[in-house]
């Protein structure tokens, strides 16, 4: 078949979720997959805490992750035009596509605390891990840092710099992870109190101002700070609001199960950005990329004529490394809420290595066998299909009333 006869897919995002949807997609040789991408290399997100360390590398190429069949543009995209069936990219192109996966990501939200925007330093992309990671030596090894936000990121950030001997404060705004169960969490506390990190939390310990040299807190509390490192909340790109596609409140492309955008069917998404049945899954490499190869099923589903499968996802853990030494496995049931079972100490350390590692073996393993990545069929989204129930429910009754 020719390429003009192909079946065009553009993929949008090298995230996790993308770049398992576009080595999928590879399984049709009458197919051509472009993966637009803002980056000329792959992010290993969840080792940006070990690049702003020194500890370790966030950065891999991408010919290490993506098959060679798909081909690689480094733009952005600044607008998708459904009805043309096109995506305009930054550097002035047009790329026309048969179907396209929208993978955008996430990065910061807005932070919303007077002072945050101007003086703190976020760390959910390179480009600000990069930033951080200078202005950490400029401040000097003795310094005090505060870190707001103990989500994973946060405590993993804290522990990594007080790790290598740096005074750290870490923010809750509350509770210490709350995702956490309270044996995990007291697990983590401890862990973070032999690496001399203060732990903020309880009632009053939100930041509600940030400045040059210090954290103010909602009870009044002022903490010094020769440096911020900010970790609360997610955003995702406002590519799909800008192009008028339907999205939740957050900006997520608001999809069916099969994750079919409601409002064309040949535009799909995954990862973070993704809100099926507007009940999006916990932001997490966990999720974008069984997402990610959903999205790509779906795309051959329909080019085969088949129907496609729905969103059946469950969680396994929440894992969080605390320095080079140490970490925790929190075990999860299927409907992810924490429960007692934990593996901490050397040996959570070692489960989170495992995972950082076999991340991106997934995505090797699907570039070289497209079709042999299977953990998005596991089953177990029983709870997710009760809350999608309870959730027309009164659908229902508005329609019969």
């Amino acid at each position: 078949m020719s390429e003009t006869q192909a079946t065009r897919v553009v993929v949008i995002g090298g995230g996790y979720a993308g770049v398992m949807a576009a080595n999928r997609l590879t399984r049709r040789s009458d197919l051509t997959v472009t993966l637009v991408n803002p980056r000329p290399d792959f992010v290993h997100r969840i080792r940006l805490h070990q690049q702003v360390a020194g500890t370790g590398g966030a950065v891999v190429a991408f010919r290490e992750v993506l098959a060679e069949g798909v081909r690689l543009v480094v733009d952005t995209v600044e607008r998708i035009d459904a009805g043309a069936r096109s995506v305009a990219l930054g550097a002035g192109e047009d790329l026309s596509y048969d179907y396209l996966v929208y993978a955008v990501g996430s990065g910061s939200a807005d932070p919303r605390v007077p002072g945050a925007a101007e003086f703190a330093y976020p760390i959910t992309t390179l480009e600000e891990a990069e930033r951080l990671r200078p202005a950490l030596e400029g401040v000097g090894a003795t310094a005090r840092v505060v870190v707001v936000g103990s989500g994973p990121t946060g405590i993993e950030t804290a522990a990594e710099l007080a790790e290598a001997g740096r005074p750290v404060s870490l923010v809750c705004g509350g509770e210490l992870n709350p995702y956490l169960h309270p044996s995990g969490r007291r697990s983590v506390a401890r862990r973070l109190a032999r690496l001399g990190v203060e732990v903020v939390d309880g009632p009053g310990s939100r930041a509600v101002e940030v400045t040059g040299d210090a954290v103010r807190l909602a009870d009044g509390r002022e903490l010094s700070s020769a440096l911020t490192v900010w970790t609360v909340g997610f955003g995702v790109p406002d590519l799909a609001v800008r192009s008028g596609l339907t999205t939740d409140a957050l900006g997520r492309l608001l999809t069916d199960e099969t994750l079919t955008s409601v409002d064309d069917d040949r535009i799909l998404a995954a990862g973070d950005s993704a809100a099926p049945s507007g009940l999006p899954l916990r932001m997490s490499c966990q999720a974008a990329m069984p997402l990610g190869a959903q999205a790509a099923d779906t795309v051959l589903s329909r080019i085969a004529g088949e129907q496609p499968e729905t969103v059946n996802q469950p969680f396994a853990a929440q894992c969080i490394s605390l320095g080079r030494r140490d970490g925790i496995f929190q075990f999860a049931n299927r409907a992810d809420t924490a429960v007692r079972w934990k593996v901490d100490g050397a040996l959570g350390a070692k489960l989170k290595e495992t995972v950082c590692a076999g991340v991106v073996g997934h995505l090797a393993g699907e570039a070289a066998k497209p079709g042999g990545y299977r953990l998005h069929r596991m089953g177990g989204g029983g709870q997710r299909r009760e809350r999608l129930a309870a959730q027309d429910a009164p659908r229902a009754l508005d329609r019969t009333a």
